[in-house]
């Protein structure tokens, strides 16, 4: 048994049983996963994976039941070579952070650059991309750490802590018949075509959430994941934007005004999440703490 192997069975998982692309993963050819995979199934004495032919169809119960135990050996694996590094004094090496594009472009600037100071040679890689796909690449060890508002809190295998909470705003055009508005309603929002975020991403929820419970119907005309995008639409008269507090504090686009609702929709909390299990560098802590200085370093250990 080795761990190639044990790489080759965890691979094709993740990879939908398509050998091409645990070969292409892996550096590898596809008779050589194959081969992988078929050693180590002789050497436990079980068909890990169900098959058509060559073809690999899905686990078995057998492998369904080995899988957690492949998975947990090659995470301890990777711990093992964390924690040599950690003790040996290496002070470099890359943190993968995955993260929505609002916390990317609004929060995390200051952080990453306190880190890199703090850490000259440690490499930030920085992943934008959607809350589920933030959790599965904490999951699978893609990422060291995840950073987003929804979502990451709903999974098992993820420790997860809050870091801070904010509020969306409303973004109209200058002269906007809103701006009249003393203190702004939900109907007054629906009466317009809105302008907002895509589903799952920067407190979208809260959104829908709040006009569902007055049973009001919106005119969603547009949606996406950037905050900019968002107030470029805005701008053109497309829509009333609804987006994040942050965006604007630092970036609200020259003809726009900004108009509160916090009275309107529920306060939300941006998480940071890391896998349970895994062993983190001295510098993994520091950047959480860097974002949420609330926390500290034996509560992160100990719900890890």
């Amino acid at each position: 048994m080795n761990f190639q192997q044990l790489r080759s069975v965890r691979e094709t998982v993740r990879r939908g049983f398509n050998l091409t692309e645990v070969a292409n993963a892996l550096f590898t050819s596809q008779p050589g996963v194959s081969r992988q995979i078929r050693e180590l199934e002789e050497e436990l004495g079980v068909d890990i994976f169900a098959r058509n032919g060559k073809r690999l169809t899905g686990l078995t119960e057998p492998g369904k039941n080995v899988l957690p135990i492949i998975e947990k050996l090659l995470l301890e694996s990777e711990n093992l070579q964390q924690a040599g590094n950690e003790y040996a004094g290496l002070k470099n090496g890359t943190l993968s952070v995955a993260t929505t594009h609002t916390q990317a472009r609004y929060v995390l600037p200051k952080v990453v650059q306190a880190f890199r100071s703090a850490f000259p040679n440690v490499r930030v890689a920085l992943q934008q991309s959607a809350p589920e796909h933030i959790a599965e690449w904490v999951l699978s060890g893609k990422a060291d750490i995840g950073i987003a508002t929804e979502g990451l809190a709903q999974f098992d295998g993820l420790a997860s802590f809050p870091c801070y909470q904010w509020h969306h705003v409303v973004v109209v055009p200058d002269a906007h018949p809103l701006l009249s508005k003393k203190l702004l309603t939900l109907e007054d929002l629906a009466a317009w075509p809105l302008i907002t975020y895509d589903q799952g991403f920067t407190g979208r929820g809260h959104i829908d959430d709040a006009f569902r419970a007055q049973a009001l119907e919106t005119d969603i005309v547009l949606t996406a994941m950037d905050s900019d995008v968002i107030q470029q639409y805005v701008a053109l008269g497309m829509g009333v934007g609804i987006v994040a507090s942050m965006a604007v504090e630092h970036n609200l686009n020259n003809g726009l005004r900004a108009l509160p609702a916090s009275h309107l929709f529920a306060p939300n909390t941006t998480r940071v999440a890391v896998r349970r299990g895994a062993y983190l560098r001295s510098y993994a802590y520091d950047f959480i703490l860097q974002l949420a200085p609330q926390l500290s370093r034996s509560e992160i250990h100990a719900a890890i």
